[in-house]
């Protein structure tokens, strides 16, 4: 049987394979852009914790951003959350050429809201993500 269930999965495989191999190039993008946006929020969370520490409430510096990575719900998006107790906030990289900004919201709630912008936004998305990382440790950071 596991020599039958190796070929069968094999050829599932490589059926797979070839029909994402197309997208190969938009995921690999989706994939720079990804990272490009992970290291600027891990930048401004890093001058956050510095400052939240200096200003006297350290507990509040306690924010994970994931390693940026293939998205929960779309095969062909890169997505990183960034986490607090049950908050969560959602950066994903779509390889259709658009980013979506998930939440924030709180883990075991509907998530939302959503916006979404093309890839070619630049500052629009610079000006985006900055609000949304900022609602994000506001929302986070509320008793």
């Amino acid at each position: 049987m596991s020599d039958d269930l190796g070929t069968r999965l094999a050829g599932v495989g490589k059926r797979l394979g070839q029909r994402e191999a197309a997208h190969a190039q938009a995921m690999e993008a989706a994939r720079k852009k990804a990272a490009g946006f992970h290291a600027a929020v891990s930048q401004g969370l890093e001058a956050y914790r510095r400052a939240v520490t200096a200003a006297g409430s350290g507990h509040l510096a306690d924010v994970v951003v994931s390693a940026p990575r293939l998205d929960d719900k779309h095969v062909r998006a890169i997505e990183f959350a960034l986490e607090r107790g049950r908050y969560k906030a959602v950066v994903t990289v779509k390889s259709k050429g658009e980013v979506t900004l998930v939440g924030p919201f709180r883990t075991g709630k509907a998530e939302g809201p959503c916006k979404s912008f093309p890839l070619d936004a630049g500052s629009e998305i610079e000006t985006a993500l900055a609000d949304f990382v900022e609602a994000f440790l506001e929302e986070a950071a509320t008793p």
